[in-house]
């Protein structure tokens, strides 16, 4: 009696199956902690969906699903371009393996040391700012590491502390326009540029500090501290939803539950 295989799985199979895993991981690390993950997830899901309901024949739903999907091919350049972008970056850059830092599966590459934020020295920096009414926004980063908007500033680099802060938002310095970015324990950037959000309810008397605050914060999952010039007020952003003119104390007490919940 000859019996067939239902199916055979070659070694091509194979590799080919976990190199679409590794782009796919690799496109998601690409876009978590911003807007855009929401609608990866849910092209995903409509993918899905359509290859269902064509193996079960329901060819309306089949047709409908299939010219969504070809026609939103264009869409995803569109909506996708940033991190496209940055993914042909990645692609490119020779030093991608050496600086690996995240776990695939039941790898683990290179993983660098957990760091703290500095929160104690960020609050008095912001206290001293907002007494002397120096503006200042300070971008503190979560998942999503804001490369695309630290390539538009000057790199710095350097551990995290009030000095550095004050210097670099002193009203005669030459980084003081545009935010600071800041990673784990250090200041990556300063002078770099925010999308400004042209959302509504944002009151009028409030300027691009504020409303690039906001931008950031629609566009990504990071934390956003602002000194105001003009009133000498501490306000916070996180999901596009702004905190005014809060204590240091309050503030203290927010990065504390967002960055050290522990």
């Amino acid at each position: 009696m000859d019996f067939t295989p239902i199916f055979s799985l070659r070694v091509v199979d194979i590799i080919d199956i976990l190199l679409f895993a590794i782009l796919l991981y690799e496109i998601y690390n690409l876009v978590k902690g911003t807007a855009a993950i929401r609608i990866f997830i849910g092209i995903i899901a409509v993918y899905i969906v359509w290859k269902v309901v064509s193996a079960l024949h329901m060819q309306l739903m089949a047709e409908i699903l299939g010219q969504f999907i070809s026609v939103g091919v264009i869409a995803l350049i569109v909506v996708f371009q940033p991190e496209i972008r940055q993914l042909l970056l990645m692609v490119g850059n020779t030093r991608i393996i050496r600086k690996r830092t995240r776990r695939f599966m039941f790898w683990k590459f290179e993983v660098e040391n957990p760091v703290n934020l500095y929160i104690d020295q960020i609050v008095k920096a912001c206290k001293k700012m907002a007494d002397t009414r120096t503006g200042a926004i300070i971008v503190i980063t979560r998942e999503n590491e804001l490369k695309s908007y630290i390539e538009t500033g000057h790199p710095v680099d350097a551990k995290v502390s009030e000095a550095l802060l004050e210097t670099i938002f002193f009203k005669n310095s030459p980084l003081h326009d545009g935010a600071v970015v800041i990673i784990g324990d250090k200041i990556r950037a300063a002078r770099c540029i925010l999308p400004v959000s042209t959302r509504e309810g944002i009151p009028q008397n409030y300027g691009l500090r504020h409303r690039a605050a906001v931008g950031i914060t629609e566009r990504s999952d990071a934390v956003a501290v602002i000194v105001s010039e003009e009133r000498g007020e501490i306000s916070y952003c996180m999901d596009s939803t702004m905190q005014w003119n809060v204590t240091p104390s309050e503030l203290n007490d927010f990065l504390e539950k967002t960055f050290n919940p522990a």
